[in-house]
């Protein structure tokens, strides 16, 4: 039973492993290179090699008292880890059930997720599908895409996203303000300050902010730091595909905000 048990535990690890990896492989690829890739690849690396070779690990550290004692705390902290992240997965499940009709905003903000090829990524598509019915019926309201020059591009995503907006759902240049220098949610909104201050939208006035289901707690959380008083997030759906990875990711990205000062 135990030996069932064992080989079973190594098969998941093992396939969670190469799973993570070739899926932060594949985002570095295109520059997303970051503590949200970073950290969970070296998980990754750490789950296979357990996986491949876990009884000569376990037979290497059962040699010293204190190796014993550090792996098994070593999971022990791993365990514990793996709890806060299904917290925060359940934090994200009751943010996406409590939907709210969206009240009059005096702005919009649609938040960047990449770009390929000059087009939208479908999370950036789903975002932009949100907004649209909103700018549309809420005419009044400020609209600003953000989102600078990713890797290997030559148009900023803030106008990618533009074109996308009028050529799918005849919303006009006019209307939509770019912000085309930030590379980070933080400078998302941090710069889309600078235009609505222009516009003399204040910070107290309320004002959408449009981005991913799994992305809302920490786009709202870096909002309210940064001054927004009346935050409204409105989450779009995550691609299915992608849908797993972006919550593994955002953990991480969630966790390096907070370390990093950003809420």
């Amino acid at each position: 039973m135990l030996k069932t048990l064992v080989t079973a535990v190594r098969v998941v690890l093992s396939v969670v492993g190469v799973a993570v990896i070739v899926d932060c492989i594949a985002l570095m690829t295109v520059g997303k290179v970051n503590f949200g890739t970073v950290v969970p690849l070296l998980i990754g690396v750490i789950f296979v090699t357990h996986g491949i070779f876990w009884h000569a690990i376990r037979h290497f550290v059962i040699q010293n008292r204190w190796l014993t004692r550090l792996w098994y705390a070593l999971w022990i902290i791993f365990f514990i880890w793996f709890l806060s992240f299904g917290v925060f997965i359940f934090s994200l499940q009751q943010m996406k059930l409590s939907k709210q009709p969206t009240p009059e905003v005096t702005a919009i903000i649609v938040l960047g997720s990449g770009t390929v090829a000059g087009k939208p990524t479908p999370t950036l598509a789903k975002r932009l599908d949100t907004a649209a019915p909103l700018i549309t019926s809420q005419k009044n309201a400020l609209v600003i895409t953000s989102g600078g020059v990713g890797f290997g591009q030559t148009r900023s995503e803030a106008n990618i996203m533009a074109t996308y907006l009028h050529e799918t759902y005849n919303i006009a240049f006019e209307h939509i303000l770019q912000e085309g220098k930030s590379t980070s949610t933080a400078e998302n909104l941090a710069n889309s300050q600078a235009l609505l201050a222009a516009k003399d939208v204040s910070m107290t006035a309320p004002i959408a902010i449009v981005t991913s289901d799994f992305h809302t707690i920490r786009a709202a959380a870096i909002a309210r730091r940064q001054g927004y008083q009346q935050p409204i997030m409105l989450a779009s759906p995550t691609p299915l595909s992608i849908r797993y990875n972006a919550w593994f990711r955002e953990y991480f990205a969630f966790v390096s905000g907070w370390l990093l000062g950003e809420y």
